[in-house]
């Protein structure tokens, strides 16, 4: 159990590393902070949720609040199915979750094959069942369960793959994520069980200073533990009560990375950090322009849910490339969430779907990584639905929809659906004052030769080959005009 003691020595730790680093903890300081080139360049990581929540596999990851609900379809399912909340309560997952097959190495294989640069899973859900070995409770995967370090096996499959190993905590949440069992007979009543399941706070009350203490710490704790260059936050850090905090936690990362000489970056969702202190994320759902500041959209292959439940529906891998490339092309990244089992294994139709992207990104790859916003993100007649929560409201991409990326002087347009024999970017007709120069040389990725083209009033018209290269997306490379492009 966390002593106070425990969660002083970190804080101390926390304070003193601020005190003598460069950044402190005020918006102002960290206002000064950059992305790193690392992460400029990445485009695409893996998202992991994974945790107990694997276990009953119904509903979505936030079945340990809703079996709590009355009423819930969860509710009902957890008494028809382990009986009721009193006598067989979240804790009692704990011995089922296994890990039995849980292969770290395939895992990064995986990813790397599906050409991520970057991967982050949960070391935390709102659960608060620490999937790491966690100094400050008992309640972690390394104590109980797998009796395993997940997290810390992870970081060294990923890392010996040359991937940029990063870290979600979710622990802000934890304040009233399981309060539902308050309200009738239920083993978060049990004073045994408030390690776990506490504070377990009504809804609308704000975090008292333990909470936010104990926050700082395990997140604290992490940082130094696991060595994280991305730490990635839910929306939750948002309430007043947290604004000095996350002012602490990002001063102490930030100094954190200049002392490993690593570049980190920090992801926040709504307003929780001002916009130049930290990478903005967006939850299941992209931007409609381009943004000046560096940022993200965190997704899931499943529309459903976040973790692994029996009955998924999935998005198709062409979906997820078009978000993709339009994103990238609006100076974005993408961080693609899969659920693995309670086994440790990740879902077939998860595995295929990482494939299908990577090899998408093996011929194409050069029109994402590395890139930089061009001066318009693209053209065509589908739009984005801008904001959290709209990654499946969008219409089908048409073969006139194309998004740019530029890599020094050269300038890529992706076509997100096959033209046919002939495409016709309208951005780049004669006089369009979007670009300078003129175009010497159209290629298409996976395809061999140079394209025959004209550029006219009406646009760029580029005759292509018969059969598409590849699935899902298709990059035209073009050579000649001058393409700086906007800087992160």
């Amino acid at each position: 159990m966390a002593t106070e003691k425990t969660v002083e020595s970190i804080l101390k730790v926390v304070d003193e590393t601020i005190a003598h680093g460069p950044f402190k903890a005020s918006w102002e300081s960290l206002e000064a902070y950059q992305a790193p080139e690392w992460y400029l360049d990445a485009k695409f990581g893996i998202f992991i949720h994974w945790g107990l929540y694997a276990v009953p596999a119904f509903g979505n990851e936030w079945y340990p609040r809703s079996m709590y609900v009355e009423g819930s379809n969860e509710f009902k399912h957890h008494v028809a199915t382990y009986g009721p909340q009193s006598k067989f309560g979240y804790k009692d997952f704990i011995p089922m979750f296994k890990a039995a097959r849980y292969d770290p190495d395939h895992w990064a294989d995986l990813f790397k094959k599906a050409g991520a640069k970057f991967v982050v899973p949960v070391a935390e859900h709102h659960d608060g069942f620490a999937m790491y070995d966690c100094g400050l409770s008992d309640w972690s995967a390394a104590k109980m369960g797998p009796k395993r370090d997940l997290v810390g096996d992870l970081a060294r499959a990923v890392r010996k793959r040359r991937m940029v190993f990063g870290l979600s905590s979710h622990r802000a949440e934890h304040w009233w994520f399981m309060n539902g069992g308050m309200k009738f007979d239920s083993d978060v009543r049990d004073p045994k069980y408030a390690d776990f399941y506490g504070p377990a706070a009504p809804d609308n009350t704000p975090p008292d200073e333990a909470h936010l203490d104990n926050w700082l710490a395990r997140t604290a704790e992490l940082v130094d533990k696991y060595r994280p260059q991305l730490v990635w936050f839910d929306w939750w850090i948002e309430q007043p009560a947290f604004k000095p905090y996350l002012q602490r936690f990002g001063a102490f990362y930030y100094d954190r990375g200049a002392e490993w000489q690593k570049g980190v970056a920090l992801n926040y969702k709504n307003a929780a950090y001002p916009p130049k202190a930290a990478v903005f994320d967006v939850e299941r759902g992209q931007l409609a322009d381009i943004r000046p500041f560096y940022w993200q959209t965190d997704t899931a292959v499943a529309k459903n849910s976040w973790g692994y439940v029996a009955n998924q529906d999935y998005k198709s891998a062409g979906s997820i490339v078009g978000d993709l490339v339009d994103i990238v092309s609006k100076n974005g990244a993408l961080l693609l969430n899969i659920g693995p089992r309670p086994d440790g294994t990740i879902p077939e139709p998860e595995e295929e779907m990482l494939l299908e992207i990577g090899r998408w990104l093996a011929v194409n790859g050069k029109a994402i990584y590395g890139t930089r916003p061009w001066v318009v993100y693209g053209e065509g007649p589908t739009k984005i639905v801008e904001g959290a929560f709209n990654d499946t409201k969008r219409a089908a991409f048409t073969g006139e929809d194309f998004r740019f990326t530029t890599k020094g002087d050269t300038l890529f347009a992706i076509a997100l659906a096959w033209p046919g024999r002939e495409a016709v970017i309208r951005s780049l007709a004669q006089g369009s004052g979007l670009a300078s120069g003129k175009v010497k040389e159209v290629t298409l990725l996976g395809a061999d030769g140079k394209l025959a083209f004209s550029q006219t009033e009406a646009g760029l018209v580029v005759q292509l080959p018969e059969k598409p290269p590849c699935e899902h997306a298709f990059a035209l490379r073009i050579k000649g005009l001058k393409v700086a492009g906007r800087h992160s």
